[in-house]
């Protein structure tokens, strides 16, 4: 008998002590609860799309918020079992692209109704877990192309995008759209490489468009930069910034933020309220999602009329006064 009272006085001094810690060390029980987030790119982390998603969730992870793991360069074929074995391991929050693996990535989030998943889409939410998201960033894309208008001497301007699909599509018009706001005798050339990695590909469809007269290149894709530089031509930038790898070469650039989505998404899952919602707003400006990078080496070689007519119709834009219109449809070359 003596000896269970001992237990029982052992156990409820260990049971004290740990409450205790709880109380004191709060920051010790969050640590051992920190929410598990998984993501999954079909690029390498270099890859400008899936840089800006990796660089927002590696920020939440250097924050302490969250325990992160990602896979890069996920063929299309192994996404759904990559996708599973996160989802079986525990992750709270699976992030990735589901483009050219929707129904998979759907499957799987039926499968898993506890999960969440925030996924790159241009497909309709599906309740009650799967949320999608899309680089908006047609705002800053049509600033970036006010500036094209106004470097071009020669009027001809060459983009070079990915897949003619609506994410790439909507930037590319966007661009034009702007570019021709400040220079209405430009000329466009417009390719697609079929692949969201082939810098070799998109460095020969750049040359190409050089070799007909183009002097500013509209870099959608990596390689057309390195094109541009070769060749002594200008290069306006998309979703990051490389104008210190192109100090000579890249005017300016387009930026995706994901910061505003992601954060958005990590607090929903950590009060228990994330839904199945559309996240594509939380890329435009407004929502500090996107914005003109600074011009940077070129602050003084563009022309102050064009830098003005830039920053009027920026302010024009975050105060609602102003809306680029959103043109999914396959550009095409000509004016």
């Amino acid at each position: 008998m003596t000896s269970f009272l001992k237990r029982r006085q052992f156990v409820a001094s260990a049971v004290a002590l740990a409450v205790a810690l709880a109380v004191a060390l709060p920051g010790l029980a969050l640590a051992q609860a920190k929410m598990k987030v998984a993501a999954i790119y079909t690029v390498p982390f270099e890859q400008q799309w899936a840089g800006r998603i990796h660089k927002a969730l590696k920020a939440a992870e250097a924050r302490g918020e969250i325990e992160y793991k990602a896979t890069e360069n996920v063929s299309n074929a192994d996404y759904e079992r990559v996708m599973r074995e996160y989802a079986t391991a525990g992750n709270q929050l699976i992030v990735g692209e589901a483009f050219a693996v929707e129904a998979a990535a759907r499957k799987v989030a039926k499968d898993f109704p506890k999960t969440s998943f925030l996924m790159g889409s241009s497909g309709k939410v599906q309740a009650p877990n799967f949320s999608v998201f899309d680089n908006y960033i047609q705002e800053p894309a049509y600033l970036s192309g006010m500036i094209a208008g106004g470097m071009t001497k020669s009027n001809k301007i060459g983009l070079v995008g990915g897949f003619p699909i609506p994410e790439v599509n909507r930037l590319m018009n966007a661009f034009m759209a702007g570019a021709r706001e400040t220079n209405p005798k430009v000329e466009f050339s417009v390719g697609f490489i079929n692949s969201w990695f082939d810098p070799p590909k998109a460095k020969e469809a750049a040359f190409a468009m050089i070799d007909k007269g183009a002097d500013v290149m509209y870099a959608e894709r990596f390689g057309v930069s390195d094109a541009a530089k070769e060749k002594g031509k200008l290069a306006i930038g998309n979703v990051i910034n490389t104008q210190d790898k192109y100090p000579d070469t890249v005017v300016s650039s387009a930026l995706w933020n994901m910061e505003p989505s992601i954060d958005r998404a990590l607090k929903l899952v950590k009060d228990g309220k994330f839904a199945a919602e559309d996240y594509g707003p939380y890329s435009m400006m407004k929502h500090k999602g996107s914005e003109l990078a600074p011009l940077g080496t070129f602050e003084k070689k563009i022309p102050a009329d064009i830098v003005s007519r830039v920053r009027a119709r920026e302010s024009d834009i975050l105060a609602g006064k102003f809306s680029v219109k959103v043109d999914d449809g396959q550009p095409k070359s000509g004016k």
